[in-house]
């Protein structure tokens, strides 16, 4: 049955569940860098008020990320991830309507909803599901697709907003959930091909160590602290280091181009090796790019961009691949849900944390960062293969 669906589908799929993953991650995680200042203007707030809403979306889809993957560990991915793109097109309605604050923040957190059971893990999950241990390659390929979210995301939700306004590019989104994502996910396969049946049921290992569960818990956490700090702060930290605005900016449009080069790379070359070998590679990209901006200051900015970027591009890969590598198929989706949830709270928490150490330290906040990355490749050479 995998092998069928493998050879008949394997590429529709990815391509259809990448397509349906780039319209969940830019319609909820890219729209405020867009739409945050024309809400919080509407409504007579601080723009600091939306992105306050947006972390408890955050905090929301970690709270329902090991629900969802006990979900699609049971009945398969499809059904959830059909039932995100109602979610989400809810939560964006609801957006689109608000009256009064008070409703804003609770369309936010019904998108938190969706979040945490439409985004990666979710997608992860489905495809461990469909292909069992063989998902690796089908896990980078819809991260390729899916990492050109912003690249489409940003420009579409701008033009929404200047043709129609931040209500209306809402609605915009709403709709492309429920006219183009959910006949996607509509078709995939149910997503439980690769699980255990009661008539055949696979062997058993031992359940992961609890050491093992926390250090990849922690790593996570660690990477996304760090990837969310630099989408909230690269500029202002270029510009710390040295480096003019032009520079700044031009720096940070080689993130989204280095992480999908690095996907790329760990789809080709980086299959041979082990997830845990390109993961601690990929732990490792920031804190050299740390050394080299100190070291030499605003002409390090590219180089800075290029590396973090690139470590990021793998990491998210990572995700998916290092624990189904590390712990088998079995009861993946409730882990993954588990594993994410400290990242998603560390996501909430990085812009106002990292903004604080920039204002004070300035470019030495880089340090702060630095050193998380560091303490999280430290505990990526402590875990061993499976």
């Amino acid at each position: 049955m995998i092998a069928r669906l493998s050879a008949s589908k394997r590429g529709l799929t990815i391509a259809a569940l990448g397509t349906s993953q780039t319209v969940g991650w830019a319609s909820s995680y890219y729209i405020p860098a867009v739409l945050a200042v024309p809400m919080a203007d509407s409504f007579g707030l601080s723009p600091v008020w939306v992105f306050g809403a947006f972390s408890m979306a955050l905090v929301v889809s970690a709270i329902v990320g090991p629900w969802a993957g006990a979900r699609i560990d049971g009945f398969g991915g499809r059904g959830v991830l059909m039932l995100s793109n109602i979610v989400f097109a809810l939560g964006l309605c609801l957006l689109a309507a608000a009256p009064v604050p008070a409703v804003l923040y609770l369309g936010w957190a019904v998108v938190g909803f969706g979040m945490g059971i439409g985004l990666y893990e979710a997608g992860f999950a489905t495809l461990a599901g469909i292909y069992g241990k063989d998902a690796r390659g089908p896990i980078t390929g819809i991260t390729l697709i899916a990492g050109f979210a912003s690249t489409l995301g940003w420009p579409l939700s701008g033009i929404m907003l200047a043709t129609w306004g931040w209500r209306e590019a809402c609605l915009g989104w709403a709709l492309i959930h429920l006219l183009v994502a959910l006949p996607l996910n509509a078709w995939l396969p149910s997503g439980n091909e690769a699980l255990p049946k009661p008539a055949t049921p696979e062997p058993v290992g031992p359940p992961p160590s609890r050491r093992a569960l926390w250090l990849l818990a922690f790593v996570f956490a660690a990477a996304w602290f760090n990837a969310t700090a630099m989408a909230a702060h690269l500029p202002g930290l270029l510009q710390a280091a040295g480096a003019s605005t032009a520079v700044a900016i031009a720096a940070g449009a080689l993130i989204g181009p280095a992480q999908v080069a690095a996907r790329v790379l760990e789809f080709g070359l980086l299959q041979r090796f082990h997830p845990l070998v390109s993961t601690r590679l990929a732990a490792a990209a920031h804190p050299v790019a740390a050394v080299a901006l100190i070291g030499f200051g605003g002409p390090a900015a590219y180089v800075f961009a290029l590396l973090h970027g690139a470590g990021n591009g793998i990491m998210t890969i990572a995700k998916g691949t290092l624990p189904l590598s590390l712990f088998g198929p079995a009861g993946y989706g409730q882990r993954l849900g588990w594993l994410n949830a400290p990242a998603r709270v560390s996501q909430a928490a990085a812009p106002l944390i990292f903004g604080a150490a920039l204002t004070g330290w300035g470019v030495n906040a880089v340090w702060l960062t630095a050193g998380i990355g560091m303490a999280a490749l430290l505990a990526l050479l402590i875990l061993k293969r499976s």
